[in-house]
């Protein structure tokens, strides 16, 4: 073992001791084998059979295969000759600890609880997830080896998993899927000590990242700003559906209910989803814009799930909705295919005015028209397709939904530009090439340089 492995090493032993209240010995169990331990040979002897290049990706906050985006990444990568690993959490039906998918070896770890308020609730969640990450990583480095670690946060911590492999030479891609501070901010409503906290979190994760890739260009620049990263060094990888399987179609009709209008959703139900803001929106658009023939169709799980249909059932709407849970795949597609109006209540916030939302992307390829707030990345992504309701404003979104129904032709050439905007731009098969420059701009920088030590200089928070 090289002298700069070891140092590294001790260095994560005591640092993860401290964060993980373990003893330095139990610790040690979870970091990369000793380069003359016979795990390691074996590790090298796997990488040297196989030339492949070869990928871990990490995620923490949902499982394999049901995150669309990591999913994408990691069959995409595969189609394009890589070897790819992943660990995950387990949930959602997604119960097996390890197995083969289309390629993909996925590696699971037992669901960790989920935090929603307060330090020690996120203390938890992630030492739980971190000590497994780094158990199977080290799982993974001896049976399958790898040459990058992609990290797709949130949390910005799984530069700690990549710090305790840079000295064996393997390099960190960071995938940044959410701001994590303004994610805070929306959750709590608040600043303060542990939104600074993932502030510098964020920032270490970009130090330690050799390349990243961000899902539009106002998390480009927040990598350029804010990560102070080179500007050929980030490359953004727009989430989006595979246009080949996400196809219109008439859907399962069941859903309708006999209504005439069909409004769906799709995606998390929690916090900052902005789902009373919806709930609200189709009280006011029954009981006062006289739209009662409409049905809801709400397709996802989430936290404050049981909450929604309390509101609903409270607002005397539980006849107008149906709420399916967690669907995947071709059920998805027959439900949201049997819908005329897509949803996206996501309110205007630090967070969401800068984020892609995955269900407006899938509702644009299925040729539903769109009403959401005006969100700055909302409105790049769907332009023309998409009504804009006022910011927050549960009333105005309802009137954007009766305008909807009130001109069904004008929505139905809204979703058609929307499928046309995805075909022509914004489809998944326009995020492969730069996901794969990415991965080769990471294996450029490899091969550059020799490895360099994991003490990463942190800039102070402004």
């Amino acid at each position: 073992m090289t002298q700069e492995a070891s140092q590294t090493r001790k260095t994560l032993i005591n640092t993860l001791s401290r964060q993980l209240g373990m003893a330095g010995d139990r610790v040690a169990e979870i970091l990369p084998p000793f380069a003359e331990t016979r795990g390691s040979a074996r590790s090298l002897a796997a990488r040297r059979a196989n030339p492949q290049r070869s990928v871990l990706i990490v995620v923490e906050n949902l499982p394999v295969p049901l995150d669309r985006r990591v999913w994408l990444e990691a069959t995409s990568l595969v189609e394009a000759g890589y070897q790819v690993s992943v660990i995950c959490p387990m949930g959602r039906g997604w119960t097996k600890a390890f197995e083969v998918i289309e390629g993909v070896h996925i590696y699971r770890y037992p669901e960790p609880p989920e935090a929603h308020s307060g330090a020690m609730a996120y203390a938890r969640e992630y030492a739980h997830a971190l000590w497994h990450m780094f158990r199977l990583a080290r799982k993974v480095w001896i049976e399958r080896g790898f040459d990058i670690i992609q990290g797709c946060n949130p949390p910005d911590l799984i530069f700690l998993v990549a710090l305790a492999y840079r000295p064996y030479g393997v390099r960190y891609l960071f995938d940044h899927h959410d701001v994590c501070p303004e994610l805070f901010e929306a959750k709590f409503g608040k600043k303060g000590l542990l939104y600074r906290v993932m502030l510098a979190w964020e920032r270490v994760s970009f130090a330690v990242a050799d390349v990243s890739i961000a899902t539009n260009e106002s998390f480009r620049r927040i990598a350029q700003t804010r990560g102070k990263m080179a500007a050929e060094d980030v490359f953004v990888v727009r989430s989006a559906p595979r246009v080949e399987t996400f196809r219109p179609g008439p859907g399962d009709q069941s859903y309708r209910k006999g209504a005439q209008t069909v409004l769906g959703y799709v995606g998390v139900i929690g916090q900052q989803e902005g789902m009373d803001l919806m709930v609200a929106a189709a009280d006011h658009l029954i009981r006062d814009l006289g739209h009662a023939d409409v049905h809801f169709v709400i397709i996802g799980f989430g936290p404050t799930l049981e909450e929604v249909k309390a509101d609903v059932a409270a607002r005397g709407l539980a006849a107008h909705f149906t709420f399916t849970g967690a669907l995947f795949g071709e059920a998805m597609l027959q439900a949201l295919n049997a819908c005329d109006i897509g949803l996206s209540p996501d309110p205007k916030n630090a967070m969401n005015d800068i984020s892609t939302m995955n269900k407006v992307m899938e509702y644009m390829t299925l040729e539903k028209p769109v009403v959401q707030f005006d969100l700055t990345e909302g409105r790049a992504s769907a332009g023309e397709a998409a009504l804009y309701a006022r910011e927050n404003d549960a009333v105005d979104f309802a009137a954007k939904i009766a305008w909807a129904i009130e001109n069904p032709e004008a929505a139905r050439d809204m979703g058609q530009r929307g499928r046309e905007r995805v075909l022509d731009r914004l489809s998944w098969q326009h995020s492969v090439p730069h996901l794969l420059a990415a991965y080769d701009r990471a294996f450029a920088k490899a091969r550059q340089r020799a490895p360099r030590s994991a003490n990463i200089r942190v800039m102070p928070a402004e």
